[in-house]
């Protein structure tokens, strides 16, 4: 089932008097419970690319479908109702509020966005917590935790209001190699469990061997699509 599909998707900016054509007739399309990779160099257009899959920013022209949803024609109120009942984002410094506990990151979606009743939330939360091994943090506050600690936290944030799509910018970076493993597989487990789709915006060859779908863009084209024909294999 086709859950994000892009048609000739150009996204410009304005820097002075100069035009930056970010991306340059994009065209993809990615089904349900995919592990995407997209490739390339600094300025290729990768994270551009995640940011209007993601409803930060419009394209320029072109049209683009996220979950059955034009999102090119909705407003900024609607485009904002749409991620948080849709997406879910995973970034490379973790971006968790240091206030808040392991369990209150994790938790802080469902009060912002679904306004889930209390029960409700404590069995989302708790089955996060335990789906990435945290039970014994959840009490800790971000600075008493390890940076694989955080991505782990990250990513049952991004995934506890059920989104369809998750987009990761750089999820391992900040990562020792054993511990970016342990956050590829249990997202690879997500993908599985929950049939939730990942795309990551990546340099990580360990990310890019683990998708079913690598894209590599190249100055805001697409240079070449390579994808493997067993998704869970």
């Amino acid at each position: 089932m086709t859950l994000i599909k892009a048609e000739n998707i150009h996204k410009d900016y304005q820097l002075g008097e100069v035009s930056i054509h970010a991306l340059r007739g994009i065209t993809i399309e990615i089904t349900t419970a995919s592990f995407v990779s997209v490739i390339g160099p600094s300025g290729s257009g990768k994270t551009t690319l995640l940011n209007l899959i993601g409803c930060l920013d419009k394209p320029t022209s072109g049209s683009l479908t996220v979950a059955g949803t034009d999102v090119v024609k909705l407003d900024r109120k609607q485009a904002s109702l749409f991620r948080g009942a849709n997406i879910g984002f995973i970034f490379q410094d973790f971006n968790l509020l240091p206030v808040l506990t392991v369990y209150e990151n994790i938790e802080y979606p469902l009060l912002m966005v679904y306004k889930a009743p209390s029960k409700e939330r404590k069995r989302r939360v708790i089955s996060l917590i335990e789906a990435v091994d945290l039970v014994d943090q959840k009490n800790r506050f971000p600075d008493q935790l390890s940076g694989g600690q955080k991505q782990r936290v990250a990513i049952a944030r991004a995934l506890v209001t059920n989104p369809k799509v998750v987009l990761a910018d750089e999820p391992t970076a900040n990562l020792d190699h054993e511990t970016a493993f342990a956050i590829i597989n249990i997202m690879k487990r997500m993908q599985r469990e929950l049939g939730t789709t990942f795309i990551f915006s990546t340099h990580d060859q360990k990310i890019v061997s683990a998708a079913d779908i690598i894209y590599t863009l190249e100055d805001g084209k697409i240079k070449n699509i390579d994808a493997k024909e067993d998704k869970n294999g």
